[in-house]
């Protein structure tokens, strides 16, 4: 299924993209698409049952937010790609390096994205989100972490570099300014994406194709960061883990490097995930 929430920001409603690619509402059916119902087998099997006979909405003018409510932490995994790696000059980590978005970092696919007061090197990353279903305790195997997934959407982790990398501490300061985390369109559950190591990602700033990537790169694969991170922390269904981004990232470009203005526009999309747009603005 593609779950998504549609509305305004702040008063989003439940929805479904039908194997037609029909939008229709989910509210009659379910309160929202968050953890509690990705939990939930039986509230999961009423909307597959019943997705035919839904009202139908109007996607015309209709907002789309991110797909996910009440996300419950965003664990991310950095330089888990053998070519993003490359371009930075980075030894690929011998475990996955892990930190955090604020959830208050998710806005909608194609909200505007802020350039925070003071920025002269925020970033793009398009990636593969993974948003869990079961609770991950100490999982034991990389197969058997894969069965703790709900499903998957496409992630822009915008970063800003000089906050992230140049200003002491850890990378927090650089990842969660405000709209740093666009999600979405759609949460596609994870029996629609049979092998999310065989994924393509781009992403384009302006028109030019920036990132032209595959999930098969990935130095850790999905199921063996979920089992990994479910060993230092608890994962309970609607966290979300981004799972990196592959090489082409401002960053890694030549002097002078060409990192995001306001006035930008930046379009990205995962296989089969969907795709996003966002003009970037000053904050």
């Amino acid at each position: 299924m593609k779950l998504l929430r549609v509305g305004t920001a702040g008063a989003e409603r439940p929805a479904l993209l039908d194997a037609e690619g029909v939008l229709r509402d989910l509210s009659g059916v379910v309160p929202d698409i968050d953890g509690a119902l990705l939990a939930d087998d039986e509230a999961l099997a009423r909307i597959r049952a019943a997705a035919r006979e839904l009202p139908v909405l109007d996607p015309a003018g209709l907002r789309i937010g991110p797909p996910l409510g009440r996300i419950g932490k965003i664990v991310c995994i950095g330089l888990n790609y053998h070519d993003h790696a490359r371009e930075t000059g980075a030894e690929p980590p011998a475990e996955p390096v892990v930190f955090f978005k604020a959830p208050d970092t998710v806005v909608g696919p194609n909200d505007t994205v802020l350039v925070p007061r003071g920025s002269t090197k925020t970033d793009w990353e398009v990636e593969l989100a993974v948003v869990i279903g079961r609770t991950a305790r100490y999982v034991e195997s990389a197969e058997a972490a894969l069965g703790h997934v709900a499903g998957y959407a496409v992630a822009h982790d915008v970063s800003e570099r000089e906050f992230q990398i140049e200003r002491g501490g850890t990378w927090d300061k650089g990842k969660n300014c405000e709209t740093f985390n666009p999600l979405g369109p759609w949460l596609v559950t994870a029996d629609e994406v049979p092998d999310p190591q065989n994924l393509s990602l781009r992403l384009w700033v302006n028109g030019e194709l920036k990132q032209n990537g595959t999930t098969a790169d990935q130095i850790f694969p999905v199921g063996e960061v979920v089992r990994y991170v479910s060993q230092f922390m608890t994962l309970y269904p609607g966290d979300v883990i981004n799972t990196g981004t592959p090489a082409g990232v401002a960053l890694g470009q030549p002097e002078p490097k060409p990192f995001l203005r306001p006035g930008d526009v930046v379009e990205l999309e995962v296989e089969g995930l969907g795709r996003q747009r966002q003009e970037l603005k000053s904050a």
